[in-house]
């Protein structure tokens, strides 16, 4: 449907030229109309006195503005580019000026603002026309060439024009098509939208990265339905297009629209989709809702400290995104790119995409799809970012798990803040799910929008504490060395995807259930670890359980990062007391930081053991998740070395409120909403690879992990 011929000479036409340069003498002319009333709108004008009776009109005296003016009129225009009369009078008092003089500053700043930034679109257009007339000429060249497959002469005239004619006929079939749906989404998004080159790549592809996440090693991998799917075919593109720009116009609205779309709840605190009123408004659509599948939909907005620019680097780079939200993402990668952008940006990217979503407990099967994935910049500081499942473009394994227009709105704030609208609309067969989440999960607050948005503005605060540089000295234990702090960052990040990738239901794990455990049983399983600078090598034996206790999930997460108790539960570090040595804060919440602990137990072979320890908290989830580490690995890392290279077996717990409570009982609620607590230990039970896991082994992780879940329920009873 989209071949080379559409890219002819019918792209470039006289009238777009025309209109370019049109464009440019405008801005031109209003860069000399703004001189012009820059100074008229300032100036000073002298009568003619009693003694001159010179008929001739005296010339204009200007007034120019001082630099002070100047510059405190340009910061306050940075804050507030639309005065009033009060703000200019006040202004107009401060710098000696008349509130007339301070009104035509601003109205003339705001002519020039207006004037460069149509300047920049004008040459942003013209780099674009400049590479589809590199394109048109190629493909001439190519046509002059072209030679008969069947018998190698040259091709008919005749034939040539005939498939020319069939193909412009689609092609201009295709732009309208494109046209009307772009139209109807400027109705929503406030400015028209331009059409966009999506099978053109007019800069080089980034390289994509489909090696398996840092730290995951084996215990992250591909399920049934992700290993099943290859990259689409040339005969899916056209409708991977389509449905793309149509679930694009779909989140736009979903984000922007309230009632009766979206019904608020009593307390104003959660929205719920309308499904009836959702069917009325988008007829078309990925298709009916499958048998026996539910609909989860929420939307949750909230300001992050992150720029926009970043936040769509993040959201359309496979590695960045599975990294900064891997809490809830434990596999992803990118199957192909059908666009990179335009003009050196995201706008205009395509991808196809697969991903297993999870919740960090072995008793919630994950959720696998298959997606596009497509970016748009929609007006100045306005960008959208959609998935939308393609199961329906092929037959394959059964689908458990189909994702409707989801994702977010990202609009840019002042001092580098950003606004994200997220949607969230998936129809799901939830049958799997454990008795002891189901309330979590059916609430839709386990994959919802709530848990992306808290995730992101959480992992926002910690990539910006790894780029500060105005550490207080002050308190003791803070490490200010800016690359000891990147490096120990790095390794607490590695070893919280590690922590995450291996204690969920991955489709790529082998869960053992233990038998005659009691009511919370103990699932476990074993790998081999082998030339992984990151692990220990040996046979590593992994063990997890999940149980509710009748606390708030804040009580418990401070009971389990405060070091103060750590002897209450930890049986490992034999009733010795646990000291904080270092400590980095991660966000404005004490709760999240990276600390580096000593235990100073009796046992003097533990003398040269540290703990690494990273707890994070967020209104839908936390964690505390720690590692022995050795002490000369550790110096290397805090002097700014490689951490790379620290073997690391985390393990810890994933606190999750159990979903009773009105507002999802969130993690900063004290109320009477229980816990739901996973439990995870891995310990290296041999360190010959290819030696042979006894029950003995076993038998000790299993009790390790059920004393510790006895102590912990008795602490906290």
């Amino acid at each position: 449907m989209f071949q080379p011929n559409n890219m002819m000479e019918d792209q470039l036409h006289p009238l777009e030229m025309t209109q370019n340069t049109s464009e440019s003498e405008i801005a031109r002319m209003r860069d000399e109309e703004f001189d012009s009333t820059t100074k008229s709108g300032s100036e000073n004008h002298e009568g003619p006195s009693g003694d001159d009776q010179d008929p001739r009109p005296k010339k204009k005296r200007y007034h120019r503005h001082t630099q002070i003016q100047i510059q405190e009129m340009e910061a306050f225009f940075k804050e507030c580019p639309h005065p009033d009369d009060k703000q200019r009078k006040e202004l107009g008092r401060e710098l000696g000026l008349e509130p007339l003089q301070v009104k035509f500053w601003f109205q003339n700043k705001r002519t020039q603002m207006k004037t460069q930034h149509e300047r920049q679109e004008n040459t942003q257009l013209r780099t674009e026309n400049e590479k589809l007339r590199a394109d048109n000429m190629r493909y001439r060249e190519a046509l002059s060439t072209a030679s008969c497959p069947n018998c190698g002469g040259p091709t008919a005239i005749g034939q040539m024009s005939f498939d020319e004619h069939h193909l412009r006929l689609e092609n201009a079939r295709l732009r309208e098509e494109i046209d009307r749906i772009s139209a109807i989404a400027a109705k929503y998004v406030g400015k028209p939208v331009v059409n966009y080159p999506l099978l053109s790549s007019p800069m080089p592809p980034r390289p994509l990265d489909f090696s398996a996440q840092p730290g995951t090693g084996e215990m992250c991998g591909a399920g049934e339905l992700l290993r099943s799917i290859s990259a689409p075919t040339e005969a899916d593109k056209p409708m991977i297009i389509e449905l793309a720009v149509a679930a694009m116009e779909e989140l736009v609205r979903m984000a922007q629209i309230g009632e009766p779309l979206w019904i608020t709840s009593l307390d104003g605190t959660t929205s719920e989709l309308n499904e009836e009123e959702y069917i009325r408004t988008f007829p078309r659509g990925i298709g009916p809702k499958p048998t026996g599948f539910k609909c989860e939909a929420s939307r949750e907005t909230a300001v992050v400290i992150m720029n926009h620019i970043n936040l769509v680097e993040i959201l359309m780079d496979v590695h960045q995104w599975s990294t900064v939200f891997s809490g809830i993402v434990s596999k992803a990668s990118t199957l192909d790119v059908l666009s990179t952008g335009v003009a050196g940006n995201y706008n205009g990217a395509l991808q196809v995409m697969t991903a297993e979503l999870q919740v960090p407990s072995p008793l919630v099967p994950t959720r696998e799809s298959y997606y596009v994935r497509y970016c748009k910049l929609h007006a100045e500081g306005t960008w959208a970012v959609v998935d939308v499942s393609l199961d329906n473009l092929r037959p394959g394994p059964t689908v458990r798990c189909r994702r409707r227009p989801s994702g977010c709105l990202i609009q840019e704030m002042p001092n580098g803040y950003s606004k994200v609208t997220w949607v969230e609309h998936v129809e799901v067969d939830d049958r799997g799910v454990h008795n002891l989440y189901k309330q979590l999960v059916s609430s839709g607050h386990a994959f919802g929008a709530r848990r992306w948005v808290a995730t992101l503005d959480r992992q926002c605060e910690r990539l910006a504490s790894v780029m500060a540089t105005n550490i207080p000295t002050g308190d003791v234990g803070v490490i200010t060395n800016q690359d000891g702090r990147k490096s120990m960052l790095k390794l607490a990040e590695r070893m919280v995807i590690s922590f995450c990738a291996g204690v969920s239901a991955s489709t790529a794990h082998t869960w053992t259930t233990l038998s005659g455990t009691g009511a919370d049983d103990v699932r476990v399983m074993t790998r081999k670890s082998v030339d992984d600078p990151g692990r220990p090598p040996g046979i590593v034996l992994s063990a997890a359980t999940s149980f509710w206790l009748p606390v708030s999930p804040k009580r418990v997460f401070d009971f389990l990062r405060d070091e103060n108790y750590r002897s209450e539960w930890d049986i490992l570090s034999n009733g010795g007391v646990v000291q904080e040595m270092a400590h980095i804060a991660n966000g404005r919440d004490t709760g999240n930081c990276v600390s580096l602990l000593r235990v100073n137990s009796a046992n003097s072979s533990q003398s040269n053991m540290l703990i690494l320890q990273e707890s994070c908290t967020d209104p839908t989830a936390s964690f505390v998740i720690y590692a022995p580490v050795d002490i000369v690995a550790m110096n290397v890392v805090l002097n700014g070395g490689d951490p790379d290279y620290v073997a690391l077996l985390p393990s810890g717990f994933a606190i999750l409120p159990d979903g009773t409570t009105a507002s999802a009982g969130g993690i900063v609620d004290t109320g009477s909403g229980g816990s739901l607590l996973t439990v995870a230990f891995q310990i290296l039970v041999d360190s010959v690879p290819t030696a042979k896991l006894s029950l003995g082994s076993v038998a000790t992780v299993n009790n390790l992990i059920a004393c510790t879940v006895e102590r912990i329920k008795a602490s906290l009873s």
